[in-house]
């Protein structure tokens, strides 16, 4: 659900259905409001500014958190900072309050208002203030001082949602839908449509593509990123043994019961935790290892300090008895094989200054002591050294670029009959909302396009890609539906369009009061 929300929420459609949501969904009011400010709430902050009205950063946080409520009640479960990211909620909400700032000032330029009949009607109606189906005046009381809302600011804004309401009914009243559109709407239920088209795909314009030195170059020096090599280091290190480096560590039994006694939970048994006397031995033994680790440790970290100051990691490796392993340039993703699986070593590799010794780094393997030899920083290579690359991701590029271009070609040959193109045929299809179009594939775009092709006007304005190939499209025939029973299902085909054409109607509207409007939004809000 969320991916086709994210997918489509620019769409009327969602719009339509969105729009429903919020204006039900004024209980969750109560989840956001009375919230303390952030770092930008204050007397002087605003979200933003229009025609000079502020718009108050609590309002928006109010308007913010609601949004993101109803959308992780449609989810099903909290949304993450990346996904609430890439669907915009927080330009959602503060356009949302943008343009109820603006149909608040039109209706008054209108005239419209609301009674305190109408308003005490649509609280009463409201499902958190009922008990057994009636309006319970002490249970609208106990909610609001719950929400911490007087009854006087909760009948303002139930009062300015019900003219913001009302205001956007009168617009969507105007809208209406004729008979030719119903009809246009019926045949394209009922009729089939035919098409010849060519398509294009880069593997088909491969072979045509030339690319010369200078396009090489240019393509290297417009595509930086692609081509980057990563950052390379080259390190000296030696493994330090713990049991070698602490071979002389003993453990007593004092020492052995501590460290049972701090790590009971290891010795268990089916009847429970095993009495002391019972594990010493073994208790011992894992004493000993664990003090041996300790131990090694201190004595890996001493003898890097010691030499520290001179970078000389040969003698510290020649104090431990441990020896010393260099190894090649390599990156964070390639490690040499010797350094496979060791993620903290490499980490600490590439965290060193040249010439800077690091560690200790303690692993399964034993304990590290690190140099940093060489650093070679993230790059772009030159063209000689990456040509084969840069070749072939230049000429995919440019193969897709004809494939484009050859298709808009197209357009304008079919609009001059279609001569000398090897033009394919769909066969005859019905409409399909998922856009299933024989011989081409799924294109919802395609389809609409389609439909909308007349014989006076029988090729498409532009081409259509679809997965990595470009169609242009022409109507080769439509096979008109008998409209015989046009007259029958007029009426219910036009309703079945009216909420479409009334979202746009508001949609065109409110585009005009934001055109003539003057906004200022505070962007640090949508950076967060």
């Amino acid at each position: 659900m969320l991916g086709i929300m994210r997918k489509y929420k620019q769409s009327i459609i969602i719009k339509f259905v969105f729009g429903v949501i919020v204006l039900s969904f004024i209980g969750t009011i109560f989840l956001v409001w009375g919230r303390g400010g952030d770092k930008l709430s204050g007397s002087s902050a605003y979200a933003a500014r229009v025609n000079g009205t502020k718009i108050p950063v609590e309002e928006f946080q109010r308007s913010y958190y609601r949004l993101r409520n109803i959308y992780e009640q449609i989810y099903g479960k909290s949304l993450s900072p990346e996904i609430e990211k890439q669907m915009g909620i927080r330009k959602l909400a503060l356009n949302s309050l943008i343009d109820n700032t603006l149909v608040r000032a039109e209706a008054k330029r209108m005239g419209i208002k609301v009674s305190k009949d109408e308003v005490r009607a649509a609280i009463a109606a409201m499902p958190e203030f009922q008990k057994n189906g009636a309006f319970d005046l002490q249970q609208y009381q106990q909610v609001l001082q719950m929400n911490r809302l007087t009854p006087k600011d909760f009948e303002e804004s139930k009062k300015e949602e019900l003219l913001i309401k009302k205001t956007r009914q009168q617009i969507e009243a105007k809208a209406q839908v004729s008979d030719d559109e119903a009809l246009q709407a019926f045949k394209k239920e009922h009729d089939k449509v035919e098409l010849q088209f060519v398509a294009f795909s880069p593997a088909d314009t491969k072979g045509e593509v030339k690319l010369s030195e200078q396009d090489l170059n240019a393509y290297l020096q417009s595509h930086p990123e692609q081509f980057k090599a990563p950052e390379e280091v080259s390190i000296a290190y030696c493994v330090v043994d713990p049991a070698r480096a602490a071979a002389k560590t003993t453990v007593t039994d004092e020492e052995a019961q501590t460290f049972y006694q701090k790590n009971i939970d290891r010795y268990q048994g089916k009847g429970g935790i095993l009495p002391f006397t019972e594990v010493k031995d073994r208790a011992k033994a894992d004493a000993l290892k664990a003090k041996m680790a300790r131990d090694a440790y201190e004595t890996a970290a001493d003898a890097l300090n010691k030499n520290m100051k001179t970078g000389d990691l040969a003698a510290a490796a020649t104090a431990l008895g441990a020896k010393m392993l260099e190894t090649p340039l390599f990156t964070a993703a390639a490690p040499p094989a010797a350094l496979a699986g060791e993620a903290e070593v490499v980490t600490r590799a590439f965290a060193l200054k040249q010439g800077e010794l690091g560690g200790p780094v303690e692993t399964s393997r034993g304990i590290y002591l690190l140099k940093l030899k060489e650093k070679q920083p993230a790059a772009v290579p030159p063209l000689a050294k990456i040509r084969a690359q840069v070749e072939r991701a230049a000429a995919e590029d440019k193969s897709r670029e004809l494939a484009k271009k050859k298709a808009d070609e197209s357009l304008a040959a079919l609009a001059k009959g279609g001569a000398g193109l090897k033009l394919q045929d769909t066969g005859s299809f019905a409409y399909s909302p998922k856009g299933d179009i024989p011989r081409i594939g799924a294109s919802p775009e395609i389809m609409e396009a389609a439909f909308s092709l007349t014989t006076a006007s029988p090729v498409a304005k532009t081409p259509f890609k679809v997965g990595d190939r470009w169609y242009a499209i022409k109507l080769k025939n439509r096979i008109a539906a008998d409209t015989t029973d046009f007259q029958k299902t007029k009426e219910q085909i036009k309703q079945s369009i009216l909420p479409k054409k009334q979202q746009e109607a508001l949609d065109t509207w409110l585009q005009g009061l934001r055109k003539k409007a003057k906004i200022e939004i505070n962007d640090a809000l949508l950076a967060d």
